[in-house]
């Protein structure tokens, strides 16, 4: 695991100033693994709305995230936007008796609910891959192959690492795509990133493109 310092500085920061964080970044990116690096009590204080059993846990919201203590952390909170009226009540309360930490993509759902439920309560945290001060500049061209996703940039082979890269891109335009209110079809979406990839270092031709997708 590398350590990253600066952006762990930057969270506990936001976290002692502010009753509610948004740490936002792609999945994938280390979100989860840096929030259980800052919060004292990983389980108790820790919610997955993935897991069918933190789910069950937040069945009454307002009594069960009232009754805490210091950070709490709920992750996927796109999957609950209901919540967000709940932690604006929490927000509210004084003396601060919990924060709280929310992790997620910057899905149009999210961002939306965050800007106009929690105006005024909430500060936001950007998160992305290693970078070069991260990976170390003795690894730049790993990093550049690699990409900067940690599991990606940390595998042990690049068979490893490339075989991640795939199953993260099917994953990505058939599930996280849709969800940013993007219609386009997985396939045709990712003849596109290839076409895409292999245009770098020149003018970008459109017209060109769009003959080769059979579209205007």
């Amino acid at each position: 695991m590398r350590e990253r310092k600066n952006l762990e500085a930057e969270l506990r920061a936001a976290v002692r100033e502010s009753p509610v964080v948004a740490l936002l970044g792609p999945r994938q990116c280390g979100k989860t693994t840096l929030a259980k690096q800052i919060v004292s009590k990983a389980r108790e204080q820790f919610f997955d709305l993935e897991d069918a059993i933190d789910v069950a846990r937040l069945e009454a919201p307002q009594r069960t995230l009232g009754a805490m203590r210091g950070l709490v952390v709920i992750d996927e909170i796109q999957r609950q936007p209901a919540l967000f009226e709940t932690l604006r009540v929490l927000a509210d309360r004084r003396p601060i008796r919990a924060r709280f930490l929310l992790l997620g993509s910057a899905s149009p759902n999210l961002v939306r609910g965050v800007a106009e439920t929690l105006a005024g309560r909430v500060r936001y945290v950007e998160m992305g891959g290693f970078d070069l001060t991260e990976s170390g500049v003795d690894h730049w061209s790993r990093l550049w192959w690699r990409g900067g996703y940690p599991r990606s940039f940390l595998a042990r082979t690049e068979r490893e690492s490339r075989a991640w890269r795939e199953a993260f891109i099917t994953s990505y335009l058939e599930r996280d795509v849709p969800q940013l209110g993007i219609t386009i079809p997985a396939a045709t979406l990712r003849r596109f990133w290839t076409m895409v990839a292999h245009y770098h270092g020149q003018t970008w031709n459109a017209a060109e493109f769009a003959r080769s997708l059979g579209t205007s």
